[in-house]
Parts: structure tokens; C-alpha cells; sequence
């Protein structure tokens, strides 16, 4: 029996990456799908580009100001669920995919009987480097979400099927069961960390199991949709959006857990947010890129 798939996919001002991802998510194999379009108020020609696409599969919900991935996704999400699909692909538009994507994902989780699966991610267009094999949570360093094989060449280091603990919300397939027993995104992070957020309650839930499976062509125009950055994968520096709320949610997310290892990490990572901005080349060094990353960091603990 074929699944009913709703996927969820948020815009804003998505024009330079939105005909690539449409023709790769039209031509699925698997065509049992809803795709739900949430534009966060594009300025841009991204609404005028989705107009030409007549399918009745897209469901375009166009918000009349930026609500933030978090609660965008909870838009799709919900409504996917009144829709009475089956399973919820959460997915970026600064992709790149096979046509099977779905199908396999789909066939996959079905094989393994877990909840949720995500592919093996690649760099867009250095397609030959990992963006993201898996990821394992480490108590001890709060939790944070360290991506397996991150910027490493892709030589098949990563190609077994694994149970992980995280996945970036770049592309992940999640049974609606799920949603019943964890709950929606944290509206509150807008951007950056919700996706971790969600799947920290997951781990601590420990009701549904996360598999890696490496045997997709998937790709990720890093930074394509936020501009978070200036460069290519492995020389870069973070534009002010991503350093505020990267740096905020960091310290939101920790804040969350209510532990002592959580709050030991909290002030493990005011200094190592100082030498990284003199030292890491990631950040542009002056007084006002300085200045944002003391403000983020105190409003994190005030949320």
C-alpha cells in the first residue's frame, strides 16, 4: 500500500533555487504526494516563479510577514497532518535530489521499521564533499549536533546504514506518529537549533529510532537560502543573520536542558565564542560583529 507523503518545504525569497528543487520534487517516482509551499513574504520572484506550476499537488500557504522556518514548518506540518498523510518530509528548496528520493526513503523506513530517515547530504556544487553522514549526541558536550564526515570527500566512508540521534531538517522523512508523541518545532528559535531542538525531545523520548541511509544523490546549496555565508565550503565567513540567531538559539538550546552538564556548556561556549572570533577566520573582526555575538549570546539566556 502506497504511503501519502506531504512535503514541507519553506521559502523566502527562494527565486535562484526554487526551479531546480520543483523539477526534482515533480519528478518523483513516488507520486502519492502533497507538497506543501510556506512563503515566508518573498520580495523576490519567487511566488511569480511558482506560478507557472499548475500540478495539484502543490499546496502554496503564502504568510503575509516572515514567521521563521520553525513555525513554517509547524504550518506544513499540521496541515499535512489534516491531510491525513501518512508520513511528513521535512525538506529545504536549495537542493538538488534523485528522482527516487522519496521512493527510497519511503521503502526504507518500511524495511528498518523506524520512524524517521534522512540521506547522506552533499555540498552543492562541491559534490564531492560530505555535508552530513549522521550525527550522535555526546551527553557530556550538551548535545550539540556535530555532522559525521563534514567536509571530508566522499569516498563511500560513510555508506552503511546507521541509527543516529540527529538530522539537519534539510531532508528528513518522519512517520505522524511522531508529531503525536513529541510535539511541533519550538517556534521560538525562528531559525537555526529548532531542528535539534526537536530531535534532543526525540532522543530523550526514546519511543522512535533515526536511520542514516547513504544510497541517495542529495545535495545542499549550504547557506543558498539564508546567505549565512560568504564563500565556498571550506573558506567562508557568517553573515550577521546567522550569527545572531546561531549564536542565541546555541545558548537557548543548552538553557533548555536544565542540567548542570547544560549550564557547565553554556559558559564553555562564551569562551570559545571569543577565540573563535579571533581565531577561527569565520567572522568578520570588527567591534560591531563582536558586539552581536555578546548581545546573541545574552539574549539566549534571557529567552
Amino acid at each position: 500500500m502506497s504511503k501519502k507523503i506531504g512535503i514541507v518545504t519553506i521559502t523566502y525569497n527562494s527565486g535562484e533555487v526554487i526551479i531546480p528543487f520543483m523539477e526534482c520534487m515533480l519528478h518523483q517516482t513516488h507520486k502519492d504526494f502533497i507538497l506543501y509551499i510556506i512563503d515566508n513574504c518573498s520580495s523576490d520572484k519567487t511566488l511569480e516563479l511558482l506560478s507557472q506550476y499548475k500540478d495539484p499537488r502543490i499546496h502554496l500557504i503564502s504568510n503575509l510577514k516572515n514567521v521563521g522556518v520553525a513555525a513554517g514548518n509547524n504550518q506544513g506540518i499540521l496541515q499535512a497532518l489534516k491531510d491525513n498523510c501518512d508520513e511528513i518530509l521535512i525538506i529545504n528548496n536549495d537542493i538538488e535530489c534523485e528522482y527516487t528520493l522519496l521512493e527510497k526513503l519511503c521503502g526504507q523506513m518500511g524495511k528498518l521499521q523506524c520512524s524517521m530517515i534522512a540521506p547522506k547530504m552533499l555540498y552543492y556544487p562541491e559534490t564531492h564533499l560530505i555535508w552530513w553522514a549522521g550525527t550522535k549526541f555526546n551527553p557530556l558536550k550538551g548535545c550539540m549536533t556535530h555532522h559525521i564526515g563534514i567536509q571530508e570527500e566522499d569516498k563511500g566512508q560513510y555508506d552503511t546504514i546507521a541509527q543516529m540521534d540527529y538530522a539537519p531538517t534539510c531532508c528528513v522523512l518522519i512517520k505522524k506518529e511522531v508529531f503525536a508523541d513529541i510535539g511541533l518545532m519550538d517556534e521560538k528559535y525562528f531559525a537555526y537549533y529548532d531542528d535539534t531542538d526537536f530531535f534532543y525531545r526525540v532522543y530523550r523520548n526514546k519511543k522512535h529510532a533515526l536511520y542514516y541511509y547513504p544510497f541517495v544523490q542529495f545535495y545542499h546549496k549550504v547557506g543558498g537560502l539564508s546567505n549565512m555565508k560568504k564563500g565556498d565550503a571550506k573558506k567562508f565567513t557568517f553573515n550577521n543573520f546567522y550569527i545572531h540567531l546561531f549564536t542565541r538559539n546555541h545558548v537557548y538550546y543548552l538553557k533548555k536542558q536544565r542540567s548542570f552538564v547544560a549550564w557547565i556548556n553554556i559558559l564553555y561556549y562564551y569562551i570559545y565564542m571569543q577565540l573563535r572570533f579571533f581565531f577561527s577566520g569565520k567572522y568578520v573582526r570588527n567591534f560591531s560583529t563582536f558586539f552581536l555575538l555578546q548581545k546573541s549570546y545574552w539574549e539566549g539566556l534571557m529567552m
